[in-house]
């Protein structure tokens, strides 16, 4: 899909190109105006976001919203399709994974041009302002944010004899632990740890460097990689980690919400979705760290809002934007359908419970130790992470060696970034 959607952009890229047209009047002037409003979802999202774009409309008759959805993958190729052709919507859904492909080809507008007049961006939790920056212009504004977790089971904790998680246990106490319950319960001690660069990442940030660097470049070198592939192979070879082919059997279906480990690092907010399925009761708790100084995690944007470049109402789209973003009423029509809500007085409105309201505690908690959100990936991040997953699932399989793997991931990172 991504793929698809790089060739998609590359292939009419000028007609992407190119200014506002919003001719030389006033951009920031706000009058009557007809917006195309798209984003990526389900049904139950299209009813949320209808309810909150029937207000938006309420207070602000003088704009009109024409919205479409589609499921994610089948979105992307829209976008492709629209940007390509010089036709996108006014506002677009936008994923942090796509973001730079998009402001490189010159389709997205500069909402810096709107800020403190259209836009305000005042009440955004501090980690995610300026998640949607890049080169000094503003592309997105987050609608939502998560953070990197370990959501666990404290039963199988109890019942292998092993304190539960707290703050300052190592990458040596967690694979300790894995171990442990694995041998004392007969339940795997953990997920696909191996599979995910974003345990990568955030090893990379606990030791004060980066998964990309500013200039789209691997913040890591194949010695790094081999010590994280070499440290999950261990974990795989020891049953530690739940077998490749498990994980695969069950899916789309998570191990945690299937019972069949003892926890797992991921993002924190899909808590909701482990606690709704799993049988035992789950909790979230602090991710590992060698490093006291450097916490590691940051608020991700769930996912922005953007404007194209090639709408003739950036004031009014700007205007929508901000009304997502701030309206307590939509953060409580919401809640955390999009991630925990961006700004203060949406998460103070969302009336989080249950597993969203621990997901929101964690957060709280974290607020002071957040590192700076990274830059917005290169284009091609998203194939490169899915290739990431291809190789890591060779690799648990056996089928090649942890050598092999390295050379093959930095050969398709030299492909698709160009470095």
């Amino acid at each position: 899909m991504a793929a698809t959607l790089v060739a998609a952009l590359a292939v009419t890229t000028a007609a992407a190109c190119g200014d506002s047209g919003t001719g030389s009047g006033d951009e920031t002037k706000v009058g009557p105006a007809t917006l195309r409003f798209s984003w990526w979802g389900n049904a139950e999202r299209a009813e949320l976001m209808q309810k909150a774009i029937d207000l938006f409309q309420q207070k602000n008759p003088e704009i009109k919203v024409t919205p479409s959805f589609q499921e994610f993958e089948a979105y992307w190729q829209k976008m492709a399709t629209e940007t390509a052709g010089g036709n996108a919507p006014d506002v677009l859904q936008m994923d942090f994974a796509y973001i730079r492909e998009y402001s490189d080809r010159k389709a997205l507008y500069d909402l810096k041009k709107q800020d403190g007049k259209n836009l305000d961006l005042g009440d955004l939790l501090p980690g995610l302002k300026g998640a949607g920056e890049i080169d000094g212009k503003l592309y997105g504004v987050p609608v939502g944010g998560n953070t990197w977790g370990y959501i666990y089971n404290p039963a199988l904790f109890t019942q292998a004899g092993i304190a539960e998680p707290k703050e300052g246990w190592t990458w040596d106490d967690y694979r300790k632990a894995m171990a442990t319950i694995t041998e004392k319960t007969g339940v795997h001690g953990g997920g696909n740890y191996v599979g995910s660069y974003y345990n990568l990442e955030l090893q990379l940030r606990q030791e004060g460097g980066l998964l990309y660097t500013e200039d789209g470049k691997l913040g890591f070198d194949k010695a790094r990689l081999a010590k994280f592939f070499g440290e999950g192979k261990q974990l795989v070879d020891a049953k530690s980690a739940l077998p490749v082919e498990k994980g695969v059997q069950i899916k789309p279906a998570h191990a945690l919400e299937s019972d069949l480990i003892a926890g797992d690092l991921g993002w924190d907010n899909f808590m909701a979705r482990y606690d709704k399925g799993a049988k035992a009761e789950l909790k979230l708790g602090p991710v590992p760290n060698d490093h006291a100084d450097k916490q590691g995690q940051y608020l991700k944007p769930s996912m922005l809002l953007s404007v194209s470049q090639k709408s003739e109402h950036p004031a009014a789209a700007a205007k929508l934007v901000s009304f997502m973003v701030n309206d307590p009423e939509v953060g409580k029509i919401f809640g955390a359908n999009r991630g925990l809500p961006p700004t203060n007085a949406q998460r103070a409105a969302a009336q989080l419970e249950g597993p969203l309201a621990a997901v929101a505690a964690y957060e709280e908690g974290l607020k002071d130790k957040f590192g700076k959100t990274p830059p917005a990936p290169p284009k091609g991040a998203g194939t490169l992470e899915q290739a990431f997953i291809r190789i890591a699932e060779e690799l648990q399989y056996g089928r090649i060696s942890v050598d092999e793997a390295v050379n093959q991931f930095f050969t398709e990172a030299e492909e698709t970034l160009g470095s």
